[in-house]
This record gives structure tokens, sequence and C-alpha cells, in this order.
């Protein structure tokens, strides 16, 4: 499918840059000849090689972003671009724009507001062994805590609808911007599908800019953050857990000698299990009290997203085959 079709949608593809001189003018002259109605975009973000030159050489619109971080990015795009389809992908020339036209054929076939293009390898040095570990630990981790599985939380290739975008809040500085999508979409109960797309090595000469230990460390950060902000009852109620459990395991010594004795010796330790069970409450409170405040942002999001019109095409009038 392409974009600016009569009576098909606009296509919008987004591509935020970093120093990816070398990358990305083969970048959008592959999604220009796989989606060849679509704006492409490249947001430059402060790079120092010449990226923005080489991007509007091969045909890009090109705007910049001073604030540095990819979630920065991302921001300013879902804010400025006007569009009905979005596809996001990185500039780095490691995912198939060959896969493009197959992602927004699913997306408006099944009416879905994502579409994660699902990393499969096609070369040993696609993927780090540190950044494979962690993007499985991850994303395991997202899929237990927010109750839907999700095969690459991590990947930078999806394709979103106009509500999807437009409802966004987009509060992520950096690479943690997957996380917040996935689960934004989530939390709201999107509909949502995942395709396996070929996924390659960096082009000669071109050098990643992803750290495994701080943006791994930036990414458990969010998801942390995500979860108190998310499911506070199930995050204040495994703090009430674990703090009863201590206080009680202090108290019990405490208890046990003073029903044989009658004497209380160990005052310090009888003074702090008090506390820590004190504390224990005052979680389990606060975590009943977030629980509503959290529906009722979550109630807030929702309708922001139904407020954006549902636009519907005629699937087998635009469908390029």
């Amino acid at each position: 499918m392409d974009g600016g079709e009569a009576g098909g949608p606009q296509v919008a593809v987004l591509i935020p840059c970093y120093n990816e001189a070398v990358a990305i003018p083969q970048v959008v002259r592959d999604f220009r000849a796989a989606l060849p109605h679509a704006h492409i975009y490249v947001y430059d973000n402060n790079s120092s090689d010449g990226t923005a030159s080489v991007a509007a050489a091969a045909g890009a619109i090109v705007r910049h972003e001073p604030l540095q971080g990819k979630g920065n990015v991302m921001r300013r795009m879902f804010s400025d671009v006007e569009a009905d389809i979005y596809v996001m992908v990185d500039g780095d020339g490691t995912y198939d724009a060959g896969s493009a036209p197959r992602l927004v054929d699913v997306l408006v076939e099944q009416q879905l507001d994502m579409v994660v293009g699902a990393r499969v390898e096609q070369a040993n040095a696609a993927y780090r062994p540190g950044h494979r570990f962690g993007n499985r630990m991850l994303t395991g981790l997202v899929s237990l805590v927010f109750g839907r599985n999700i095969r690459d939380m991590l990947s930078g290739y999806r394709v979103f609808s106009r509500r999807f975008v437009k409802s966004f809040p987009a509060m992520s500085v950096g690479f943690e911007i997957e996380t917040e999508l996935s689960v934004h979409a989530l939390e709201l109960r999107m509909k949502i599908a995942e395709i396996e797309t070929p996924y390659g090595a960096r082009p000669a000469g071109s050098a990643s800019k992803l750290s495994t230990l701080r943006d791994g460390w930036r990414i458990l950060k969010l998801v942390s953050h995500l979860t108190k902000e998310e499911r506070p009852a199930d995050f204040f109620g495994a703090t009430f857990l674990a703090l009863a459990l201590l206080s009680v395991g202090l108290a019990a010594p405490v208890v046990i000698e003073f029903a044989q004795t009658g004497l209380v010796p160990r005052v310090p330790t009888a003074v702090l299990a008090t506390g820590i069970m004190i504390l224990a409450f005052l979680a389990l409170t606060c975590g009943i009290i977030l629980e509503t405040v959290t529906t009722s942002r979550r109630e807030m999001k929702r309708l922001a997203y139904l407020q954006i019109p549902l636009r519907t095409w005629d699937y087998s009038a635009v469908r390029t085959r």
C-alpha cells in the first residue's frame, strides 16, 4: 500500500537520526521505493557528520530537533507531522524497507493501532549478545507486569494509526521510547500486532549509538517507573508484602521471648519492627489511593484517544499487489 493514493491513507515515514550520514541515503531511497507516495521525514538530532545534507540530497524532508535523545525526536515528530498512518524506523539501515507495505497493509486491513516489526536476524553481527539478552529480559518483564505477550518490545520499526500518534504523551528522552510506546498500547488495550521482519547488520563505516549497560539501565528504570505509575496497587502491594514480612521476621523472636519470659529485652528491635510495619501499611494505603488516580488517568487517556476520528479505507481498492 502507498500513502497518498486516491481514496487511500496518507503515509508518513518518520526517521530519527543522529550521525547516520553513511546509512541514511540508502534508507531514504529504499523507503521511497517501498512506499512511493509516502512523505519521508528525517529529523536530524544535532548530527555532526552531515546527516541532514545527505538525507535532503536523497529526497527526504529534513527537519531538526535540538533536544538530544530519540524520545525527544519522536515527541517532535508526532507533534509536527500530519498523516493518517505513520511508519517509524531507525536511520541505521538495519531494518527492511521492503516489509513496510506489508506492515501498513496489516494495520489497515485489521484496523489496528500499532504493528511492530519483530526482528529476525539476517546476520550474526546484527544483534550484539548483550542487546539480545537485554531485549529478552526487558520484554519478558513488561509482558509479565502488563499482562500481554510481546515478542520484540525494543524494535525501532513500527507502524501507527493517527489515533495512536496523536494520543501518545511521549515522555521519554532517549532509547527507552520504544518501551513507552509498547506500555501505552498495552495500558489502553489497543489493537496491536507483531509481524516478523528481516533485521540486518549496519552498513560498513557506521557505528551503533546504543550502550548495552547504560541504555539497558535506563529502560529498566523506565519499566519500574511505569509499573509504579500504571500498576500502583501491584507495586505498592508488593512493597507492603516485603515490608510486612521483614517486620514479622524481626518481631517474631521478640514476641516469642515476651511470651516465655514476660520481658522485652530487645527494645530497639521491637521499635524497628513496629516502624517497618507502619511503613508497610503506609505503602498499602498509597497503593490504594494511587490506583484510583491511575484509573482516572487511564480513562482520560482513553477519552483523548477516542476524540480522534477513526478513519477507514476500502482495503481492496487501495491495496498494491
